[in-house]
């Protein structure tokens, strides 16, 4: 099943979901304005819910689209889930 996204605060764009024990984060980053600053695009990222550490980015990040960052979580879910 694939990860649902919630928007976590609306007056910047950052989403997240978690699943199987790992919590996705998708950041929509800018050069300007308000939210997070770095390279324009979606950055997506992970860690695993049951540890104390810091977040992980995924490969090819930042991303074009949301659909894109959205696609790269639910490859990496599906990866984590067969090292278990």
């Amino acid at each position: 099943m694939p990860l649902q996204f919630n928007r976590t605060i609306e007056r910047i764009e950052l989403w997240s979901a978690n699943s199987d024990g790992f919590s996705f984060v998708i950041s929509h980053d800018e050069s300007a304005g308000p939210g997070f600053r770095g390279r324009s695009g979606y950055t997506a990222s992970w860690r695993p819910l049951d540890f104390n550490r810091g977040a992980i980015r995924i490969g090819g990040s930042p991303f074009n689209t949301f659909a894109s960052a959205e696609e790269a979580c639910n490859t990496m879910l599906g990866h984590l889930k067969g090292y278990r």
